[in-house]
């Protein structure tokens, strides 16, 4: 790795972070933004980067896995882990300075979980990735923009079997510490692993997460979801939103939309906007530490750094919101 001197690194990562939070509160993400370097390429006085790279298991899709290890000496049960989806954009949404609090705490192994492409994202590659199963008679609404849902179980796989053990052989890890961060789509898988594989992990952080995927599949999952499991294990959940989020619902323009869309479009609009507000209270009524932090005047797009730096710091034990 590029050996830089501190000043110029804090200053390159902080130009990174300029870049992410530069678009209006009104904007959508830019799928199509190059990446650019992150402070896994220009370094860190509180972190060392290691990098590996996975196939998934039918050659379709390929990943880039960030580990960030702390270089303050591990606690005896090993270090606390968050597990950070769309990892591209996510490093990309890290600065020295926020690192440099973690480290002031109990510094968190951070674990991207990128694709190999030098974009922030790949659009194809997440929604197979990040979506739920769902029924048979449901079409997939994916398939309106060329794409395939429903892979999150595999992608879970992929977690659990073969990069949770992988990460392990960089880093000691306390088992019972781990946190799960995602975004939009990956906000929805953060739930689907909730209700699925809840012991999996012992934080679940939700952004702005897109229930209103394949006619709300997830709140199907979530009324078979065993509650009393997740209240033995002390699993805690966070959910973020931006308040702005539901002027997005609906397109903007006189433009008629996309007929292949218009699956997609139904379940947005059908979904109800105190949707996530009441799963939320559901949760908290059957016993589980769950909370939601609207964020003022932000939307869809920017909740994505705006929720990354408090999901970092739950994860080393500190104040969300300092």
């Amino acid at each position: 790795m590029t050996d830089f001197s501190l000043p110029r690194r804090r200053l390159m990562a902080a130009a990174v972070l300029c870049a992410v939070l530069a678009a209006p509160a009104h904007a959508q993400p830019d799928l199509s933004q190059k990446l650019g370097p992150t402070i896994a390429d220009t370094g860190s006085a509180f972190y060392r980067f290691e990098r590996f790279s996975l196939r998934s298991a039918d050659g379709e899709r390929g990943y880039r896995v960030s580990v960030g290890i702390p270089r303050r000496p591990a606690p005896a049960a090993g270090y606390p882990a968050i597990f950070l989806l769309d990892g591209n954009a996510a490093l990309a949404a890290t600065d020295e300075r926020q690192l440099q609090a973690l480290d002031g705490a109990q510094p968190p192994v951070i674990v991207a979980i990128g694709y190999d492409t030098e974009l922030r994202f790949d659009v194809k590659a997440r929604a197979y990735d990040y979506t739920p199963p769902f029924p048979a008679d449901r079409p997939d609404e994916e398939a309106a923009r060329g794409r395939q849902g429903g892979g999150a179980d595999v992608f879970l796989d992929l977690i659990e079997q073969r990069i949770m053990p992988r990460v392990r052989t960089l880093a000691p890890l306390d088992a019972a510490r781990f946190s799960l961060w995602g975004h939009s789509y990956g906000g929805l898988f953060t739930l689907h692993t909730l209700f699925t594989r809840t012991r999996l992990f012992s934080t679940y952080l939700a952004a702005s997460p897109s229930l209103w995927w394949q006619q709300g599949v997830i709140l199907d999952e979530e009324k078979r979801f065993d509650a009393v499991q997740a209240r033995a294990a002390g699993v805690r959940v966070r959910v973020m939103a931006g308040d702005a989020e539901r002027r997005e619902r609906r397109p903007s323009g006189d433009a008629a939309p996309d007929p292949r869309a218009q699956a997609m479009l139904a379940s947005r609009a059908a979904m109800p906007p105190q949707a996530l507000p009441d799963l939320v209270e559901r949760l908290k009524g059957q016993g589980l530490d769950a909370s939601l932090r609207m964020f003022a005047g932000m939307a869809h797009g920017p909740m994505l750094p705006a929720s990354l730096e408090p999901a970092l710091r739950i994860a080393a034990g500190l104040a969300p919101y300092p």
